[in-house]
């Protein structure tokens, strides 16, 4: 596979990653058309629920990137909220611990 061909898939790091000695990577999710994500994480915080101030934050961002593209923020985020809403009453999948290589 080409350097070109990999820089397609995968995401630069934040520049926090270059900046902060102790700053770690916590969740890299990879989806493929037809198929559910994948995805690994850190545990991280004590208090799992930082994670739900990390995914509010996942969801604004997204809302920034689509405006940056001409949509509406705010209808971005309350189209992410409804299908996270529904995915939590009713999920589409059942998350499977990932075989390492």
């Amino acid at each position: 596979m080409s350097n070109k061909n990999e820089r397609q898939q995968v995401l630069d790091p934040p520049p926090i990653a270059h900046t902060d000695p102790g700053a770690v990577e916590v969740l890299r999710v990879w989806a493929a058309p037809g198929s559910p994500q994948q995805l690994v994480l850190r545990t991280t915080w004590k208090d799992a629920g930082a994670w739900g101030l990390v995914l509010v934050d996942i969801a604004q961002h997204a809302a920034k990137a689509y405006a940056s593209e001409g949509r509406d923020p705010k209808v971005i985020l309350a189209r992410i909220r409804e299908l996270f809403d529904k995915e939590w009453e009713n999920p589409t999948d059942d998350p499977k611990e990932l075989s390492s290589h």
